[in-house]
């Protein structure tokens, strides 16, 4: 496979190094510091996934595509903000389809969370968020809206982004609010602009009032 995509990268004018594991690909990208990183999901020593997140430290600008069996991994691959992914067998014209997806220019689009439910995968973009539960195993996603996304996985894995920088607030182990969407709040329980009740653990009350105030002048004086 690695030979074959040599050649078809060489063909559309490409110049290909590779690594046969992890850490020669950690030495060659150090190396040769490439615009493009094909990675294989599946390689000896640590994976591809371990590979993106290793090169992620230091770049964020750099487009990784992954090679993969099967598209699984998608909600992590979120996470090092993959530019695609190659399915096995590989195919010359998805190939070429990937590469051109990597060279358009990309626009800024709205932070947001790639959610894997039963029919597939579903985009939720962090401003429809009011508050993320955990519930029997499962990341349950309460909108704006009023509607209730459940999603497969576990909540740690979408809490990821769900940091104070971006406006919410992890109030409970099994619950992060979005501060914006804080209608009501005393020590003991936080309610959102739906009505929704969500605790505040023990000793959280007075760390939340400290965040909500700084937050929101914070916000005013960035819209003044």
């Amino acid at each position: 496979i690695c030979d074959l995509l040599r050649m078809y990268l060489e063909k559309e004018g490409y110049e290909v190094k590779t690594a046969s594991d992890g850490v020669e690909g950690v030495t060659a990208f150090r190396m040769y510091e490439p615009d493009l990183v094909l990675l294989d999901i599946m390689m000896p020593l640590f994976n591809g996934m371990e590979l993106a997140h290793v090169i992620r430290e230091t770049n964020t600008a750099v487009k990784i595509v992954f090679l993969t069996s099967s598209p699984e991994f998608a909600v992590e691959s979120y996470d090092v903000k993959a530019s695609g992914y190659l399915l096995k067998a590989l195919q010359y014209e998805k190939l070429c389809s990937v590469l051109d997806d990597c060279k358009a220019p990309q626009d800024e689009e709205s932070p947001h969370i790639i959610a894997k439910i039963p029919q597939g995968y579903h985009k939720i973009y962090l401003s429809e968020i009011e508050c993320l539960e955990a519930q029997n195993k499962k990341a349950i996603f309460h909108l704006c809206s009023g509607k209730v996304q459940e999603a497969l996985g576990t909540f740690s894995n979408y809490a990821k982004p769900l940091t104070i920088e971006n406006g919410f607030f992890k109030c409970h182990r099994s619950y992060i609010v979005s501060i914006p969407q804080v209608d009501h709040f005393n020590t003991a329980q936080i309610r959102t602009r739906s009505g929704m009740q969500v605790p505040i653990a023990r000793g959280y009350g007075k760390e939340f009032k400290e965040v909500y105030f700084a937050y929101m002048f914070q916000k005013e004086t960035t819209n003044d």
